[in-house]
């Protein structure tokens, strides 16, 4: 009789069959189509050959040139627009072609080189902007090739514009009267201190004429603040549509008074166009009951012509010549000499 051992013999070990991980794809392989890659770019991409025929036409382009990417393909790029092309555009696909170099149109001197548009089919077509690069490449059957890259400039030259507005707003806020909406005095001070600089260095005269609205305190009184103001800004009007040359300039003062430099006028022609200020002023015939014996808005002119000399103040003479023109009687005109003017200002 067979003896049963004690223990059952081992059963031989089988091998562990080890699966190793999967490698890890590797980034975006097989995961996206480049072609609609290439289509789905928000910028136009177009290639050419060296004969300047379309091997490669995205739906940028497409949509903003309304050809279609099969119309596009093996035809000339500069006869595939029903519109004509810039010729700096044409130049620069030559240049980088013969060349191999790259080049870059801006929108800084080449606003729209393609017929290219954000909206087809509107009454109003305006192209777009656009900044557009041109780059040498080599197909990998070695021919020589160029890539085009076009950029929608439209919303960065509309952000330029608005930037361009609200600083020619603050400008004109920083040197225009609120009131009357001509030169502050602000801006007549830096006028004026050049003005008088190029006069001394070019031996030119300059006329200088203080204007003043009379009886102004009594019409505020009489007529109130709003009254005065728009009588302010009738007066300066009626001064500045006097005015025919880039070279003169109307400011306000202060108050009720206003002042004018004209360079090159003769003393003569000067007190022509005083007494044509007055005139101005008086043919608007705003009533003011205040102002005898005249019953209506008048102005006293101060005027000072002549060639700037060290230490000299035209303003200072313009001033007293106003003075005299005050005490003479109102609505008028006073153009002293030189010799008169230094006494008053002694006095």
């Amino acid at each position: 009789m067979n003896k049963i051992p004690a223990t059952a013999p081992e059963s031989p070990k089988m091998p562990i069959l080890r699966v190793p991980p999967p490698a890890p794809a590797q980034p975006g392989s097989n995961r996206f189509d480049m072609e609609d890659i290439f289509h789905a770019l928000n910028l136009g991409v177009c290639v050419v050959d060296d004969c300047g025929k379309i091997l490669l036409w995205n739906n940028w382009i497409a949509k903003h040139s309304n050809i279609k990417e099969a119309e596009a393909l093996n035809q000339q790029l500069e006869k595939v627009f029903t519109e004509p092309v810039s010729p700096a555009f044409l130049a620069a696909l030559k240049n980088t072609l013969t060349y191999r170099l790259p080049v870059v149109l801006s929108t800084a001197l080449h606003r729209a080189p393609l017929p290219l548009y954000n909206a087809h089919g509107t009454q109003q077509q305006t192209r777009m902007y656009q900044s557009i690069t041109i780059t040498p490449i080599q197909s990998q059957l070695s021919e020589s090739c160029c890539l085009i890259q076009i950029t929608d400039s439209s919303p960065s030259i509309k952000r330029e514009k608005i930037l361009r507005s609200h600083s020619e707003i603050l400008k004109k806020e920083a040197t225009t009267d609120s009131l009357t909406d001509i030169c502050n005095r602000r801006f007549f001070d830096a006028h004026y201190e050049m003005a008088v600089a190029d006069a001394k260095r070019r031996k030119h005269s300059l006329s200088v004429f203080m204007v003043d609205i009379d009886f102004f305190k009594s019409y505020n009184d009489y007529y109130g603040h709003m009254a005065g103001d728009n009588v302010i800004k009738l007066v300066a009007n009626a001064l500045k549509s006097q005015l025919s040359r880039a070279t003169d300039i109307v400011a306000r003062y202060g108050g009720e008074e206003f002042v004018l430099v004209m360079p090159h006028l003769p003393q003569q022609v000067a007190e022509q166009f005083a007494e044509k200020l007055r005139n101005a002023v008086l043919n608007l015939e705003i009533p003011h009951l205040k102002s005898r014996p005249f019953n209506q808005i008048t102005i006293s002119i101060g005027l000072y012509t002549g060639i700037p000399g060290n230490g000299d103040s035209l303003l200072n003479k313009a001033d007293v010549a106003l003075y005299q023109a005050k005490l003479k009687g109102r609505n008028r005109y006073i153009s002293l000499p030189l010799c008169e003017t230094e006494e008053y200002l002694e006095q």
